[in-house]
């Protein structure tokens, strides 16, 4: 049963390998990262969930009477198109960051933030 269900536990593990990522890490570029690698995790979890045993290709045929549905992969396919994008707007925030404060570790941009009030 739980050898089954191997595709979900790699949805956990990555998922919390991308969370840990997030929080343990002050580095935004790190950060960044971590978040790819948690959204990675929830494309593989909505990719799971449609799977259809036995189920084939939404064509009308003789003799066939189980269909997959295809709408979650294409909403997948938006999702990590929507995904790269993100990513690419939060590296050119990330430069800009950079060119302002000189560093892209958190704790040091909060403290030049709290010696300029």
């Amino acid at each position: 049963m739980i050898a089954g269900l191997y595709n979900y536990w790699i949805v956990v593990v990555l998922m919390m390998i991308g969370f840990y990522i997030v929080i343990a890490h002050g580095n935004l570029v790190k950060k960044l990262v971590g978040l790819s690698i948690f959204q990675t995790s929830v494309f593989i979890f909505y990719i799971s969930m449609a799977k259809v045993n036995e189920g084939t290709a939404p064509i009308i045929a003789e003799g066939i009477k189980q269909y997959s549905n295809p709408l979650p992969h294409v909403l997948i396919l938006t999702a990590i198109v929507v995904g790269i994008a993100t990513t690419a707007l939060g590296l050119a925030i990330i430069v800009r960051i950079k060119e302002a404060y000189g560093t892209i570790e958190e704790e040091k941009i909060q403290t030049k933030d709290n010696q300029a009030c």
